[in-house]
């Protein structure tokens, strides 16, 4: 086959076509990001000059750029005027200092704390929803039924003003990948990941066994408000739609739950995705296996994230003979471990692993989930990485 673009690659390897040679698609390289100073259209030229595969990620706005919703990649999360935020400190005699926020709305109160630690990264600000609190928090935002009237208040569709200013963008970021060949992918969607974020890792568990029903109307709720925004995206005319789904599988839900109250919401954004002519993918690198006939039951295009080292139920053979030829498979290496401190044979192995196991057709090799370190031997790895997969692409 003759070479093709990046995009023509990666669209061809998602429909689970034969390509011109497997995909080298990370699917987060933050370490590079921030070398061009959080520009996505800069890193993506760069992924390119590298000799990889990339994909231009809209909307495009920074961590810095998103101060209520920094591990929630995507538009803008507004509240109503009339929505009244008071954050404080207060210092406790053992040293520790708490941080506390509460949101007056007219269905109610909301009110949430965190105990600092030298490592918290938000100053005297509590985000709305963030990865940070969730281990920190002394009370979750959200409780039980009671808080949820309060919380549907917070929920509203994207401001006008937004939904302009993506459309905008995605009119650059076409261009950019028609210029440049590149795969344009849009979200985040978000279901139980923002569950968690809410109601903190533990209680949500506990409520989930105690109060179901509870969860589920909280998905709902999170379900219609995901809709709205991912409507917004679709417009967008992006190629892949992806769904942040790293805290749903079995590692954090039981198989029962998740495919009573997550599998048919999936099923409705899988089939809003289709009916505009995109793919949807669904990031999870833990937990999948007793989830993988679910997927296929929802129709996901690519289960984005399968590491073979930090996560559980991460059986690469099981994985390839449930999901091949059905389900794009994207991963295969351990980003933090393996390419951050491994060896060059370790990097060297796991490359030809992971081909070997997940490929060839159907598959994007990528480091899970992400690259973060900028050290001397992370960008190493980086270069083995690349150099093992031209040899055994």
């Amino acid at each position: 086959m003759d070479e093709i673009t990046s995009r023509e690659r990666m669209l061809r390897t998602l429909d689970l076509k034969e390509a011109d040679h497997i995909p080298c698609c990370f699917m987060s390289f933050s370490a590079l990001r921030q070398r061009h100073d959080e520009d996505r259209y800069a890193s993506t030229r760069a992924e390119l000059a590298m000799g990889l595969d990339s994909m231009l990620f809209i909307p495009s706005a920074s961590r810095r750029d998103r101060p209520d919703h920094p591990d929630l990649r995507g538009l803008p999360i507004r509240f109503p005027s009339d929505v009244k935020t008071r954050e404080w400190r207060e210092s406790h005699t053992d040293g520790a200092d708490v941080l506390r926020k509460k949101y007056s709305t007219p269905e109610g109160t909301l009110s949430t704390s965190v105990r600092l630690s030298e490592d918290w990264p938000h100053g005297d600000h509590i985000p709305f929803i963030d990865d940070y609190q969730i281990p920190r928090a002394g009370k979750a935002l959200v409780t039980g039924r009671g808080d949820l009237p309060a919380l549907q208040y917070l929920l509203i569709p994207p401001q006008s003003e937004d939904v302009a200013a993506f459309l905008d963008e995605a009119e650059r970021a076409q261009a950019f990948s028609r210029e440049y060949g590149v795969l344009l992918t849009g979200g985040w969607g978000v279901a139980m990941d923002m569950a968690n974020w809410l109601c903190g890792m533990q209680d949500l568990m506990v409520l989930m066994i105690e109060q179901p029903d509870v969860v589920d109307e909280l998905l709902e709720m999170i379900h219609t408000w995901n809709v709205q925004r991912m409507e917004v995206v679709l417009r967008g005319s992006v190629d892949l739609y992806v769904r942040r789904a790293w805290y749903e599988g079995c590692d954090f839900v039981t198989p029962q739950f998740w495919h009573k109250s997550i599998l048919p919401r999936l099923k409705t954004e899988v089939e809003l995705a289709h009916s505009r002519g995109v793919k949807f993918g669904y990031q999870c690198s833990s937990g999948t296996e007793p989830i993988l006939d679910g997927l296929i039951e929802a129709g996901v295009d690519a289960l984005i994230g399968i590491d073979p080292v930090q996560g559980t139920h991460t059986n690469l053979p099981l994985i390839r003979r449930t999901l091949g030829g059905r389900v794009c498979l994207w991963g295969g290496v351990s980003g933090a471990v393996t390419v951050e401190m491994g060896t060059e044979a370790e990097v060297r192995e796991a490359v030809r692993h992971a081909i070997a196991t997940l490929g060839p057709d159907g598959f994007v090799l990528s480091p899970v989930d992400n690259i973060t370190v900028d050290a001397p031997r992370t960008w190493e790895n980086i270069n083995v990485l690349i150099d093992e997969w031209r040899k055994a692409r």
